[in-house]
């Protein structure tokens, strides 16, 4: 398995861009910067920030002292304020950083305390507002409130203790604020916490570089306000900002923040201010994604970490030169060690081929952590097949896991329907469409199965028309159950019906057991065994054929099933010994019609003479 987190190691080839973004940052030369790293859900944008902060934590400290605050505003969505949050995130850094280098120690500490005061502030304002409107307040001052409304009805001890606990968080949130008396605005404030912000920084000599990420998975006012916040500290000297967002998702809660604004322009705009820099991540082709995913295998095997480093090296050297003709596939790795595990080897060659898939599917186009959860779903699946003792080839199964995901849905449902009705399990419809494709032939196919998909599935290996797939059905139950007619019987039937697919020469003996078997339930047995039947090429009297006339004798109705079975025969499958051992059957007579007329060999219309010469044949 493989979790879901941002990592430090280049397994995408963003370093060069991350290096890129890096040299900007110092370039500036304490200049503020703002750099925006765009891209999609899942691209990798936390891995870019990641990867960002190690190129600068690589950089000398002559060249340039960093220091980063990592800021989550998901995190804090429902929790906290996300302006006071990212404010009190920034400022706590600072005071460790002044504390360890013993520099802005006051400064630092004025700053704390003006942090403090905004957030007074704007625990009272709203408190304030509730009050004039009727509705009960928030916060602090509403807290307060309320116990003095309890005292006043009466009161009791606890409302006492209340109200001595109350008013003295009332008083140390008070105490906090930087001169009550001068300090009369909100706006007078934030510009001396700016100035305040800017002399630190510069005291203790250093860039602060701000990473905020996961913006774009937050709700539309969260997103506004943490986007409010970097506003405050943007554009100050020795600063640094890099945003890691979908850009769609930020214009989506700007239009959201903004109800009644109808020009686009003014959306885009109001990014475009806070950002200076604009990033994309890179998307991924065809090799990035092979090589991710062997990648990927390499980190989960147990090769020894100096050697998963040495393989990580080599391809994402190898990745740099892939505009040069250079190739990343299996017989590329294998030529970086020589020991791989045949399983990992195996693995490798999955990689190849599933890579061009994972490229082009709509569904995934080479998003690195739909990529991932493919192959977590593979791993569940392969770990239930280990648990339940079901055996299940893997490529098979990966096979599969692409249909399920990628396919329409209804298609799915009809290739599961065709292995459920199958009593060996395999879906022999695909078989023509398979052997198609692997002849180059076009294959023009109705809905569900006529999107561009299907072929590139087809052509995938392994073929799957003679393949039982129930074993890999079943392990993927939480998508799909796999309904088989045995589900539709009682218990009791059902072992019956093993008996006779599994000796169905002993059926005469099972005829006692078949005739208490409900009509219902005798129809699905009937088909199961005419199922198994449809395999034989040779019809003289195979075991099979005693369990049907078994089924037939207990239940005339299926009778006239198993002659317009024998009927559909081809001619040249029938032989003359299965005339005498069907003669005395009462549907016989219209089965020997239909032969006589056909073009069965002169032996089997000789028996049929014979038989009805004799006077064997029921009519």
């Amino acid at each position: 398995m493989w979790p879901d987190n941002e990592t430090e190691r280049d397994f995408l080839n963003f370093s060069g861009v991350a290096d890129t973004v890096a040299e900007i940052i110092v370039q500036a030369n304490g200049r503020p910067v703002s750099i925006g790293v765009s891209g999609a859900w899942g691209v990798g944008k936390s891995s870019m920030i990641k990867l960002i902060q190690s190129s600068l934590s690589a950089r000398p400290k002559e060249e340039r002292d960093f220091v980063f605050v990592e800021f989550n505003a998901w995190l804090y969505q429902g929790y906290d304020d996300a302006r006071a949050a990212l404010m009190d995130v920034i400022v706590t850094k600072l005071a460790e950083e002044a504390k360890a280098r013993q520099k802005a120690v006051s400064k630092v500490g004025d700053l704390l305390k003006r942090v403090n005061w905004l957030r007074v502030a704007k625990l009272a304002i709203p408190s304030a507002v509730a009050l004039a409107m009727g509705l009960p307040p928030v916060g602090l001052a509403g807290e307060a409130l309320d116990i003095g409304r309890r005292l006043l009805s009466g009161g009791d001890e606890k409302a006492l203790g209340d109200a001595e606990q109350s008013a003295a968080k009332v008083g140390e949130a008070a105490t906090r604020m930087v001169k009550p008396q001068s300090m009369t605005s909100p706006p007078k404030e934030i510009q001396a916490l700016r100035d305040n912000f800017e002399e630190a920084l510069t005291e203790m000599g250093i860039t602060l570089v701000v990473l905020i990420d996961d913006l774009d998975r937050c709700l539309p006012p969260t997103t506004i306000s943490t986007l409010e916040a970097i506003r405050l500290f943007l554009f100050l000297k020795n600063t640094a900002f890099v945003v890691a967002a979908d850009n769609d998702m930020i214009k989506y809660a700007v239009r959201r923040h903004f109800e009644n604004v109808q020009d686009e322009r003014l959306v885009t705009n109001y990014f475009d201010k806070l950002i200076q820099v604009p990033i994309r991540v890179p998307p991924l082709g065809t090799q990035e994604v092979r090589a991710y995913m062997i990648l990927l295998y390499v980190e989960n095997s147990a090769l020894a970490p100096d050697i998963k480093e040495k393989i990580r090296a080599a391809i994402c050297a190898q990745l740099r030169q892939t505009w040069q003709g250079k190739r990343v596939d299996a017989a590329f790795v294998q030529t970086l060690h020589d020991q791989f595990a045949p399983d990992l080897v195996s693995k490798f060659d999955a990689a190849d081929r599933l890579a061009p898939l994972m490229t082009t599917a709509t569904d995934i186009g080479g998003n690195p952590r739909l990529i991932k959860r493919f192959l977590n779903a593979l791993s569940i699946r392969l770990a239930i097949a280990k648990t339940h003792g079901v055996a299940v080839d893997e490529a098979v199964l990966v096979k599969l896991l692409l249909f399920e995901r990628l396919a329409d849905p209804r298609a799915y449902a009809e290739l599961l329907a065709h292995v459920s009705a199958d009593e060996r399990g395999r879906p022999a419809f695909l078989g023509d469409w398979e052997e198609a494709i692997a002849a180059g032939r076009d294959l023009s196919l109705d809905a569900p199965w006529n999107a561009p998909f299907i072929a590139e599935w087809l052509s995938l290996p392994p073929m799957l028309a003679g393949t039982d797939l129930r074993g890999a059905f079943y392990v993927s139950r939480e998508h799909a159950p796999l309904i088989t007619p045995e589900d539709r019987l009682s218990s009791a039937s059902a072992e019956l019906l093993t008996a006779l697919l599994e000796n169905p020469d002993m059926a005469s003996a099972a005829k006692p057991q078949l005739a208490k078997v409900p009509r219902a339930e005798i129809t699905i047995i009937m088909d199961r065994l005419l199922e198994r039947a449809r395999q034989e090429q040779q019809w003289g009297v195979p075991p099979i054929l005693e369990a049907c006339i078994a089924v037939a004798e207990v239940d005339p109705p299926q009778g006239a099933r198993l002659a317009a079975f024998l009927t559909d025969r081809p001619a040249s499958q029938i032989q003359p010994n299965i005339v005498p051992r069907i003669g005395d059957q009462p549907w016989a007579k219209r089965v020997f019609e239909a032969w006589r007329s056909s073009t069965v060999s002169p032996p089997v219309k000789a028996a049929i003479t014979r038989q009805e010469k004799h006077g064997h044949v029921s009519i």
